[in-house]
Parts: structure tokens; sequence; C-alpha cells
């Protein structure tokens, strides 16, 4: 029977997991905790999805616990996710008070877990406050911060850095998201994992029939988002740029795809708001998806010619790593970790406006020979830089580093 470690072998190439193996060989023994607040939706549940399986078979304990809470929870946790973003958002001491509540009586059914791991990392903002409540921890704790960080509403980082500060270290997706903290920030982006569902090759059967399911045209041109309904996604701005492109390209398909997270409460509100501005145009597909249709998406971004992110803030995009996996051009959002993977007339395009995507698109479309080129680099591009044993192999290096302190270095023997 073939290990995860050698099929990732074969996309990556033998020396990147003999890498991987010299790094657990000084953390056997130990045993690792991830902690965050759902097991599917959005892109945390999926990268530890593969992240945890992989670590346990590199010889490390790995667990993935789910903390659990109710409505005013989640309402208080999006509320945090989008002060974080920058929003001036005031959230009722009512709220943060259940907000600790919730963090309590998670820490009371996972303390034991919790606190003899040696590693434990807590994945955002919902279970963060953990920590305060699991006072005899004998392992390292990290917090890590898949969000966009770099303007933080300050009253909401007030509350946050209270029990941030008390981490070991932390670990955010780009430099500019650093806040500053009294112990070490690591700079890891996520990562994608090329054995996943939503990222394997697929057959022609296959996209056919997703083409057939969902009346898309094939001799059309066709572009998608893909990606939860979110304000900060911007998929009404995506239907504003389609339609000022479509003046010039008038067969022009837009796929809006996306589905929700149990963890946030305005998915429902976005959606309606979508469907509103695509009013009913036969042409633009919102298609609100499941959970586990990886394979759809895995679909309609391979149909689609270009894809689109038009964030308007981004902590990474894992949507824009799927898609350049996939060899199309995206045109994306200038801000956040979009802008590690989306370089101007090589990935594809950074925009601020639905004019210049609507712009973008048109010059795409007008130049098929560089729709190609674009599509062979970003293949590249992300297997260097975006794969998920190199993030496995980041956070192997962080524990070892946690472990041997301030150590100058560490000999891998």
């Amino acid at each position: 029977m073939t290990t995860m470690l050698e099929t990732y072998s074969t996309v990556t190439g033998a020396d990147v997991i003999r890498h991987l193996q010299q790094l657990a060989e000084l953390l056997k023994g130990k045993t690792v905790v991830h902690v965050n607040s759902t097991r599917v939706g959005g892109g945390v549940a999926e990268i530890l999805d593969k992240l945890v399986p992989l670590t346990r078979e590199l010889g490390i304990d790995t667990r993935w616990e789910v903390i659990t809470g109710d409505s005013d929870f989640y309402q208080c946790t999006k509320g945090m996710h989008n002060a974080i973003q920058g929003n001036r958002i005031t959230i009722p001491d009512a709220l943060l008070n259940h907000f600790l509540e919730v963090n309590e009586q998670n820490a009371n059914q996972l303390r034991a877990v919790l606190e003899e791991a040696d590693f434990v990392f807590i994945h955002d903002p919902q279970p963060v406050a953990l920590l305060k409540y699991c006072t005899n921890r004998k392992g390292k704790w990290i917090w890590r911060c898949h969000i966009d960080a770099s303007h933080p509403h300050r009253r909401t980082w007030r509350f946050l850095d209270r029990f941030v500060r008390d981490y070991e270290a932390s670990i955010f997706s780009l430099p500019q998201f650093v806040q500053m903290l009294p112990h070490s920030s690591y700079i890891i982006p996520p990562s994608i994992d090329p054995l996943s569902d939503k990222n394997v090759d697929l057959t022609q059967d296959e996209l056919d029939a997703v083409q057939a399911r969902f009346s898309i045209d094939r001799d059309a041109p066709m572009i998608a988002q893909i990606s939860r309904f979110d304000r900060f996604k911007d998929p009404v701005g995506v239907i504003e740029a389609y339609k000022l492109a479509k003046k010039y390209i008038p067969t022009l398909q837009l796929v809006l795809a996306g589905g929700s997270a149990t963890d946030d409460p305005e998915g429902e509100v976005v959606l309606d708001e979508v469907r509103n501005a695509a009013g009913d145009d036969p042409n633009i597909k919102v298609l609100q998806l499941p959970p586990d249709a990886h394979r759809t998406i895995n679909a309609l971004q391979r149909l689609a010619d270009i894809v689109l992110q038009k964030s308007t803030k981004e902590g990474f995009g894992l949507t824009v790593t799927e898609a350049l996996w996939k060899g199309k051009p995206v045109i994306g959002g200038d801000t956040g970790g979009i802008r590690l993977q989306v370089i101007n007339f090589h990935t594809g395009f950074l925009v601020n406006t639905p004019e210049g995507a609507a712009l973008r698109i048109r010059y795409l479309f007008n130049q098929k020979q560089k729709m190609l080129e674009m599509g062979v680099k970003s293949k590249e591009f992300i297997r260097e830089n975006f794969l998920l044993t190199r993030q496995l192999r980041e956070y192997l290096t962080l524990m070892v580093s946690l472990q041997h302190g301030a150590v100058d270095r560490i000999e891998l023997s």
C-alpha cells in the first residue's frame, strides 16, 4: 500500500520528503494538537484535514480538536474577524463575555489533551482564549492567524492581545500582518494539498458532467469566482466587472460558486445580495455548493478560462492557489496574500476596481497565447512555493526552533 509520503513524492520530488523526515526525527515522541472552530468549510479546515494525518505519518502524535459554540458566539467571532481586517466594529461587552464563557466551556472539555500536549496550534480568534483556562499547560502554544491583520480595529485587537501575548509564538501569513507582540512571530503562508479532491486531475467525462449539470456553454468564454459568499470576497463587484466586460464579449459567462462555513453567520445574507445583483441574466450562474463539493469546485475551476478572486481583504486566498495550480490566470484583488501569488503579466493581474477587472478580462480574451503562457507559469509557481509539504516543513522547523530555544544553530543528523 502506498503511503501518503510516497504519493506526495511523485508531485514534489523525493528530496522534499526526505527533508520532512529529517526534521520529524527531532520531534519523535512529541504530541501536537491543532484547534480551530470548524471541521468543514473554509481554508483552515481544508489544510488541517491533510496536514494532521501527514504529520502523523512522519511519526509525530498529532490531533485535531474543534471547539463548539452557539449563534451568539459565532456572531461575536465573525465580528472579530471583520474587525481584525479593519472594519470599525464595536462588539458589545455581553458578546465578549459570552465569547470567554464559550472558551472556558471548551477548555473544560479539552483541558486534559491541551495541557499535556508538547505543542498546541490555536487557529484564528475563535479559540484564542483557551490558553487562559489551561493554567497547567506544559507545552508550547502557538497562535496561528490566518486573517489579514495589517490594520486591525484597535479596540478589538486590544481585547485579543490580552490572550495572544501569553503564547510562546505567533504565525502570520505575511510580514505586513504581524502585530507587536512580546514573543517571536513566524511568517508561514498557507498551502494547498495537490492530492485532494479539489486539486487532483479530473477526467474529461467528469468535466463534461459538471458542465452539463450547470448548463455551461462549452463554446462560450467563461470566468469564475469560487469562494465563500462573504463581502470581503466582493462577489457583487465581480458581477459588476462581468457586466462591463460583457459589453465587449457578448457571450461571456460568469460562475459564482461558493458555500458556507459553520462559523460564518453572514453567508446567507451575502448570497441574497449576490442573487439580487445577478438578476435574471441567464449567463450568470450563482451556485450554492455543499461543503463536500470538492470535485465540483475542481471541475468549475478547470472549466473556467479565467478565475477571479476580487477580494478587498484577504488573509491569503487558497482559491487563488487552487486556480493557479490548475494552470489558470487569476485576476485578483490587490490585497493581502493574493499579492504573494498573482504576479502581473506572469500568473495573472492584480486589480482594485470592477473596471480594472473588466479591463484585464478583455485583455486576456484578446491575448490567448499570453493566457496559455500564464497558465504554464502559474502551475510551476505553486509547485515551488505553495504546496502542503512546504507548509508542513515550516511548521516542523518552528517546533524544532521552539524546542531548542535561542540556539543559533540546530544540527539535523
